[in-house]
């Protein structure tokens, strides 16, 4: 199972997990912006409730991250330390969390997503068209748990192709049923925004069926992958530590982005729904970000498991400055031209010029964001996530500040709340910075383990 990321080009390993990663990630973003594709042909009123209820998605991610970021940490620092029984004790415990926490959220949604949709909505058809969409989507958010935690597993490992190789056939499975499900062709019976998630749902059941097969044949760890064990509270209490602080940082970009909902209602549905396409282009658009935060998490985690010091710095320092260059190119191209990138996913002229508007403004800290990324990373890899949290929260306070002050005055115009999501999200990026220089300071300082071990032998 484990590929031998302590040795070789750190740049080269780098570029290359990153790139598969990537494509991933890329496929998984698919998924929402295929629905929205499809469903901006239906109105305004749809693509807002379905921009709203993709809101959801930020909070089911939040808890999904708590497993995943735990169990990536702990077992890529395991196989570094070839502590294979250890690893395996993460990964059982890891996937027993995430079946509760599927089942919770299947109940959960269910029962009070319509009233959560009720709440942050401009108007009743939109509430209603978040809810269908919601209604539809809640197995594919379900499905997020076992199938990502299938996926830390192997990512800790270094073993990141088949994953996204999975992931690339559920999303052309996605393609082929939304315009079938959404518009009705074929079959004749259109089922809205209804149809855009359960076309997800089923591509994504389809998805974690392949995690399934193809997890034993990648891998000689681990055998039978949904086999449970019994709780282990310690096994347990390790990953909800390294993984809490990271999922408490999604459940604050989901409270972040009701807020968003909230406070622009009184702008109207075109409001929502360029909000909605706009920070889901931005999300495609961070994806080359992610990607590198991604690929550093597993081989600095491997390095620092091996007690390869030097390597877990030229890990981060590579990955910052990849991915700096990355994201400065893409805030090139939102200022070029971010109308181009918004007009797939919005059919009206007013919801396609709020979202390029959003985009330009935002892509102002993209750089930045990048580097809270990598940041991200890197502590994943350390074992310590709080001060992710820390940044997290940083954001949010400066965010919800800042629109409670604007909400206030009459002058105040959409635009404003866009120039304080990039100003949160430069605090953010400057508080994780400091942070991270402290804690490669603290845990990295000295020569490696094992130069050190080496000399004493000698």
């Amino acid at each position: 199972m484990q590929h031998d990321l302590t040795q070789g080009s750190i740049t080269r390993r780098l570029l290359g997990m990153a790139f598969f990663i990537g494509l991933g990630l890329l496929f998984q973003t698919l998924y929402y912006l295929i629905d929205l594709y499809f469903v901006g042909r239906i109105g305004p009123a749809a693509l807002a409730g379905v921009g709203l209820a993709g809101v959801v998605f930020f909070l089911v991610m939040a808890a999904s991250q708590m497993v995943t970021v735990g169990t990536m940490s702990l077992m890529a620092r395991a196989i570094g330390a070839e502590d294979h029984a250890g690893a395996e004790a993460v990964y059982r415990q890891a996937m027993l969390l995430s079946v509760v926490l599927a089942v919770v959220t299947l109940i959960a949604g269910y029962a009070f997503g319509g009233m959560a949709m009720r709440s942050l909505s401009a108007d009743p058809l939109t509430a209603k068209e978040g809810a269908a969409y919601l209604h539809g989507f809640l197995p594919a958010l379900a499905l997020m748990f076992p199938t990502g935690t299938m996926g830390a597993a192997l990512r800790a490992a270094g073993v990141v192709r088949p994953t996204m190789m999975v992931q690339s056939a559920t999303v052309l499975l996605n393609v082929v049923l939304a315009p079938v499900l959404i518009a009705g062709w074929g079959l004749g019976l259109p089922l809205g925004a209804f149809g855009a998630g359960l076309a997800s749902a089923i591509a994504a059941l389809a998805g974690f069926v392949g995690a399934v097969v193809i997890f034993s044949r990648v891998q000689t760890l681990i055998a039978q992958p949904m086999r449970l064990t019994p709780p282990d509270s310690a096994v347990l209490r390790r990953i909800v530590g390294i993984g809490f602080p990271a999922g408490a940082e999604f459940l604050l970009l989901f409270v972040s982005m009701s807020l968003t909902y909230g406070f622009i209602q009184h702008f109207g549905a075109e409001a929502q729904a360029g909000f909605g396409v706009g920070s889901r282009v931005m999300q495609a658009v961070f994806l080359p970000a992610m990607a590198i935060a991604f690929a550093v998490g597993p081989i600095a985690g491997q390095n620092y498991g091996a007690g390869q010091f030097s390597r877990v710095v030229r890990t981060v320092r590579d990955a910052a400055a990849i991915g700096s260059g990355i994201m400065l190119t893409l805030t090139l191209v939102c200022q070029w031209n971010a109308p181009l990138l918004v007009a797939p996913f919005a059919a009206d002229a007013a919801t396609a010029a709020i979202a390029a508007h959003y985009l330009k403004i935002v892509s102002l800290v993209f750089v930045a964001s990048g580097l809270a990324f990598t940041a991200s990373g890197a502590f994943q890899a350390l074992g310590d996530t709080r001060p992710s949290l820390v940044g997290g929260v940083v954001r949010l306070a400066v965010y919800a500040g800042s629109m409670v002050f604007l909400v206030a005055q009459p002058w105040s115009r959409l635009e404003h709340f866009w120039w304080a999501a990039a100003v949160a999200s430069a605090a953010q990026a400057a508080v994780v910075i400091l942070f991270l220089l402290r804690q490669m300071k603290t845990k990295l300082s000295g020569a490696d383990r094992t130069a050190s071990a080496a000399a004493s032998a000698e």
